[in-house]
C-alpha cells in the first residue's frame, strides 16, 4: 500500500458512481466502502500517489456532476504501517 484514497458523500448510489470513477480513470484498487452513519458513506481506494490522486479527483468530479454534495475527500501518500489495521475493517472479503 503506497497511498490511500478516500471519498465521503450521502447515499449508495452517488458512493457507486465514485468508486466506479476511481476505479476506471486510473490504476487504483478498491479497498472497500463504509456505512458510516445516518446515510453518509465513504469509499477507499489504494494505489500509487499519482493514481489515486487522480482517482480521487474525477471520482469527486464524479459524484458533483450528478448534483450530490461530497462532504469529505482525501489523500494520504505513504500512511503509516498501522493504518491497516483500520484499512483491514473496510476491506472486502472476496
Amino acid at each position: 500500500m503506497n497511498t490511500l484514497g478516500f471519498i465521503e458523500t450521502f447515499g449508495l448510489v452517488f458512493v457507486m458512481e465514485a468508486a466506479d470513477a476511481m476505479c476506471k480513470s486510473a490504476d487504483v484498487e478498491l479497498i472497500g466502502y463504509e456505512n458510516v452513519a445516518s446515510g453518509y458513506i465513504s469509499v477507499l481506494v489504494k494505489g500509487d500517489v499519482g493514481a489515486v490522486q487522480s482517482a480521487v479527483e474525477t471520482g469527486v468530479e464524479a459524484v458533483k456532476s450528478m448534483g450530490a454534495d461530497v462532504y469529505s475527500h482525501n489523500v494520504i501518500a505513504h500512511p503509516h504501517k498501522d493504518i491497516e489495521k483500520i484499512i483491514a475493517r473496510y476491506s472486502f472479503d472476496i
